[in-house]
Parts: structure tokens; sequence; C-alpha cells
């Protein structure tokens, strides 16, 4: 499309800003696609573009075409809408995060009560390990555009304040790190990564810090969520979920589960093939 430059795209939080197909390429790329797939997907989207087009839409468009050509591209590039879809309680996300600190060495536990110096507090996840204690909070949004402020990491703060006076009371004479961290699975906003950078409080959300984002790191780990697969029915996805069950890498050992949840051989054949195919680096 010769003028695609010229076209003005609405943003989800309602500003407009030209089409850049940069960015596209580079979505593209980073889910695997190749440079022929690229290629085309750009050259059919731009082909629909028009002033006022949400980036929704493109996403939409991109997507129809991508999972006609590779379901383990379109897999990757539905990462972050995989996991919005850890909803709605947010307690798959906690034990997602909990599955990713484990691949860090830690020994991971989720919804632990720990006793503050003022009063006890519950925890969605503690990860350990020799000489570290790392209390996570995380902070769950079903909306992309929802950013994590300053408020939160304030919240978090006070709390782990309170839970490392009473550790270190406990356990005076001891070097161990004790640090607290809040992770989302949108963004946060300036002051929360300028508060939290004061503080010293860890931060993750989808696209910070940037070498060690969420979706970073997911890359990096393989640990993509079970609601990155398309041969995956909705049902059955919130089945899993229910059970405990979030990575793909999971589905492996839990055909035994598959089959009880009425899904055929063939199926779950596809399943475990499409699986392998998305935590493949």
């Amino acid at each position: 499309m010769d003028n695609a430059a010229s076209i003005k795209v609405l943003k989800g939080n309602g500003e407009s800003q030209v089409f850049d197909e940069n960015k596209l390429i580079l979505a593209l790329e980073r889910a695997g696609a190749s440079q022929d797939v690229c290629q085309e997907v750009l050259n059919k989207v731009e082909s629909k573009l028009f002033d006022g087009i949400t980036t929704k839409q493109i996403y939409s468009f991109a997507f129809s075409i991508l999972r006609q050509k590779s379901k383990r591209a379109a897999g990757r590039y539905k990462l972050k809408s995989s996991i919005l879809s850890l909803g709605p309680s947010g307690y798959p996300f906690e034990v997602f995060v909990g599955r990713l600190f484990e691949t860090f060495g830690y020994t991971v536990e989720t919804g632990v009560l720990m006793q503050g110096n003022c009063v006890e507090h519950e925890v969605d996840v503690v990860a350990r390990k020799a000489g570290e204690i790392v209390v996570i909070e995380c902070k769950f949004h079903h909306d992309q555009r929802t950013k994590t402020s300053v408020q939160v990491p304030l919240y978090v703060h006070s709390r782990f304040q309170d839970i490392e006076a009473k550790w270190r009371a406990e356990h005076h004479d001891s070097e161990v790190q004790f640090k607290g961290h809040v992770v989302t699975n949108t963004r946060f906003s300036t002051d929360a990564k300028d508060y939290a950078k004061c503080a010293g409080l860890g931060m993750i959300s989808w696209d910070y810090p940037h070498h060690k984002s969420l979706r970073t790191l997911i890359d990096q780990s393989g640990l993509h969520p079970i609601t990155s697969l398309l041969s995956l029915r909705k049902a059955e996805q919130k089945a899993l979920l229910e059970a405990g069950i979030v990575l793909c890498r999971e589905l492996e050992t839990q055909q035994e589960m598959l089959h009880e949840m009425n899904i055929s051989t063939r199926r779950i054949n596809t399943i475990l093939k499409e699986a392998k195919a998305l935590i493949k680096s």
C-alpha cells in the first residue's frame, strides 16, 4: 500500500499514531515467522488499512493470516493476550510467576502466610534459594491498557518492610538477602518504576526491565502458557488452569487428564505437537 505511511492508527489509550510497518515486522519476527511470512502478512495487513483503524484490528488481521501459515508463530504472536487469558481470578498468573522463578533456581511457594512485625500478610509467591529470599506480589490485570500505579509498589514495599523486620528480629545473625518484588502482566506507570527503583524494590512487567521483561523471560525460558495453544479449546484451557496446569511443557505428563477430559487421542497428539513446537527455542 503506497500510502500506508500516512495512515493514522488509533491506540488502545485513545492516542493516534502513524502506522509503522517496522513494529509489525518486529513483532512477527519475534514470534518466529520467516521473512516470507512476515512480508506476506504485512502486505495483506496494509491492504486492509484505513484512517482510524485500531491497533486491535491490525493485531486481529495479522493473527488471522499468521495462524494459517504457522501455529507456532501465531501462538507466540498472541503471547500478551495469552497471559491476559490466565484470569479471571489471577491465581494461575501467580502459579505462572512461581514457575518462572523456579527456572532461576528458586524453590517456590504460592499463597504463603508470613508474619510481619505488626500484622500477618498473605504473600502471592515466596521464592527461596541459598542466601536469598524473595517476597513477590503479583498484580494481574484483565485489560492490557491498565497500568500498575505507584500505589501498588508503595503498598507492597510497606508490607515487605513489615515482614522483613519480623524475620530479621528472629534471624538477626543471618546474612540472607531479603528482597521484595512486584510482577504485573501489563505495564507500570512511570511513578511506579521511579519509586521502586528508589526503594530497591524489584519490578517485572510485560516490557520492563528491557532485558528481563516478562516477554523476554518467557521467550528465553520457553515457559509459554497453555492459553497460547490454538488447538486447545477455551473450556479445556479453563479446566487445565483450574487444575493448576499452566504451562505448555506440563502437558506431556498430563495425557491421562487430557483423556479424562474426553479429548480424542488424535487431538491430544495435535495439542502436544503444537506445545512442543511453541516452547522450542
